[in-house]
């Protein structure tokens, strides 16, 4: 519908005479739903935003336009209100032949084209595999998810990725603590180190080290701990300590500590998979960090740091390689290779960006958290100076979430034996609780998660109320089959004409909106806006069914409500799919 009138408002700029609206190009009309159906169904300020260039009172430049607007079936009347809005009024019959687009396109209803086709790149979660994910890493596998369904739904090319941080000094961590504990189980003694991975999570996979490997990797504990630096708890240094440890790892396994490495490393993963594949999240790849560094012509870092050196933009100082961030609106110079020779974190962030190019993605979507706001700058700054478009990378960054059970705030941390993980969160409130309360406000806003809501069963839970639309639904359509008076479709398409009653309207004005979240909801990167929607769905449906019976005596009336519930069904069905939330039958 929207595009009906934003059709005719732009068809009627086309045909003003030369010179009416100044010499520019013409405008995007701007339409728009109003807030209020006193004052039509939608409205376009484009006469007030070219009154300047046309030279022209707006109210009277609205009625040149208005006057230029061809006469549709479908539209019963415009207004020009205000300093100059005009308002379009739309036929019953406008909403009626939407309903029956609805009913023809099933789960094709509301995907559009405005992607073109593009292609799109979505990293999202890529949380360090050094333990189960919590429930902040929660949100953003729901955020992401939906981010990506939103834009296959409006005609983008989705790859979902998840960058796996299998390198650096927190995986080494994490293999410290591992083959600690498994020390432990081998019946050494020896002190955990502050600095360490101390959850629990950390024994099952020490425990099958040991059944694989028995006492191959044991060593005594006194030469373990010999000439290590203090820890913290002893007045000593934490960082210095857990970095003394690995290193002392590294010395007495010698090839014994890659299989430490990699026994958390893939045990932590194979957790991490398993528990977004059960939320419903899938990936199209698993990206390896230690992949960046692979490859015949040494890897996409070696093939970003040739970029850099041929463009000119890299120099040295003091035995390091540095990158003239800063001539790229940076805030400073970045180190790509230290004095040691080993590659930055940076270095592999931008290699891993130019790699995505190099794939073919126009737009490279990183999701990340609140806490990564440098991380723009400095991507976008190495993307440049390789001769990529830096506007080609979006970081949408989201806060952090807030877990509130019994009143009371639930703390949460990776290396603390105290956290909440994804997993406690589904098994408490469920997947489809989750999954909707996540993406129920936008993603640059902190969010509550009140545990206490998510369960209850009853209207305060969104999701619940939601659900219970599509619920009641299938029960109306259930009864009348039971009462030998099954839904004709081909009688409720024909009827549509007869649903004009102000709650039928109501309802079918909401359908009829799913397309323009659709694209709104892509376009801005937005989930939270199919939640609304849904909730405004839900709520006209209710007040429908309160207002109307629909199995009701007459075959004609009866097939054409029980065509709009029908429509209503649909859409619920596939708005809750972009979520990724289920439409229970029953409730």
């Amino acid at each position: 519908m929207k595009n009906l009138v934003e059709n005719l408002v732009a068809d009627a700029l086309a045909v003003l005479p030369a010179g009416t609206l100044g010499d520019g190009a013409l405008p995007d009309p701007g339409v728009e739903r109003t807030r209020d159906a006193q004052h039509g169904d939608f409205a376009t300020g484009v006469a007030m935003r070219l009154a300047k260039a046309a030279r022209a009172n707006p109210r009277a430049l609205a009625a040149r336009i208005v006057a230029a607007v061809q006469p549709n079936p479908l539209v019963a009347k415009t207004e020009i209100a205000g300093p100059g809005f005009i308002n379009f009024f739309l036929t019953p019959a406008a909403w009626q032949s939407e309903m029956a687009r609805v009913l023809d396109a099933g789960e094709r209803y509301g995907r559009g084209t405005a992607g073109a086709g593009r292609s799109t790149i979505v990293e999202f979660v890529s949380a360090n595999p050094t333990g189960p994910l919590h429930v902040g890493h929660g949100r953003h596998a729901a955020f992401g998810a939906t981010v990506a369904n939103l834009l296959a739904a409006d005609g983008w090319r989705v790859h979902r990725e998840y960058y796996v941080n299998d390198a650096g000094r927190q995986m080494d961590i994490l293999a410290a603590s591992v083959w600690l504990r498994y020390l432990e189980l081998c019946g050494e003694t020896l002190p955990f180190p502050a600095n360490g991975y101390r959850g629990d999570y950390v024994r099952p996979v020490a425990a099958n080290l040991r059944a694989r490997y028995g006492d191959a990797l044991r060593r005594p504990a006194a030469e373990v701990l010999a000439g290590l630096p203090a820890d913290e708890a002893a007045g000593g240094d934490k960082d210095q300590f857990i970095d003394a440890v690995i290193a002392r790892a590294r010395q007495l396994l010698g090839d014994g500590f890659p299989i430490v490495f990699d026994a958390g490393l893939a045990d932590m993963l194979a957790d991490i998979q398993g528990d977004l594949a059960e939320f419903g999240v899938t990936f199209d790849r698993w990206y390896s960090e230690q992949a960046l560094g692979d490859g015949r012509d040494g890897g996409p870092i070696d093939r970003a740091l040739r970029r850099l050196r041929a463009n000119g933009h890299v120099f040295e100082q003091e035995g390091a390689t540095w990158f003239r961030a800063t001539l790229f609106g940076d805030e400073k110079d970045r180190v790509v290779v230290r004095a040691n020779g080993q590659k930055t974190y940076f270095a592999s962030d931008i290699a891993y960006h130019l790699d995505k190019r190099e794939r073919g993605f126009e737009l490279l979507l990183t999701i990340l958290g609140a806490d990564h706001h440098g991380y723009v700058a400095r991507v976008r700054a190495g993307l440049a100076a390789m001769g990529e478009p830096p506007e080609s990378l979006e970081v949408p960054m989201v806060q952090f979430v807030t877990l509130w059970k019994g009143g009371e705030k639930v703390a949460m941390g990776k290396r603390e034996a105290q956290f909440v993980t994804l997993r406690d969160l589904r098994a408490e409130v469920g997947n489809d609780a989750a999954r909707f309360i996540y993406v129920m406000r936008s993603h640059d806003q902190a969010l509550d998660f009140d545990l206490e809501l998510a369960r209850k069963q009853s209207n305060d839970n969104p999701v619940y109320y939601v659900q219970y639309a599509h619920a009641r639904i299938a029960s109306v359509l259930k009864q009348a089959a039971e009462r030998g008076l099954p839904f004709d479709r081909a009688a409720g398409l024909a009827g549509l004409a007869m649903l004009a009653e102000p709650a039928e309207i109501a309802l079918m004005r909401e359908v009829s909106r799913w397309p323009e979240v659709v694209h709104q909801g892509a376009e801005q990167r937005a989930p939270h806006l199919v939640v609304h929607y849904l909730r405004e769905l839900a709520q006209a449906f209710h007040a429908c069914y309160a207002a109307l019976p629909f199995i009701v005596d007459d075959a004609h009336t009866r097939n054409a409500r029980l065509a709009l519930i029908a429509a209503a069904r649909q859409v619920l069905v596939n708005a809750l799919g972009i979520l990724g939330v289920s439409a229970p039958e029953s409730m």
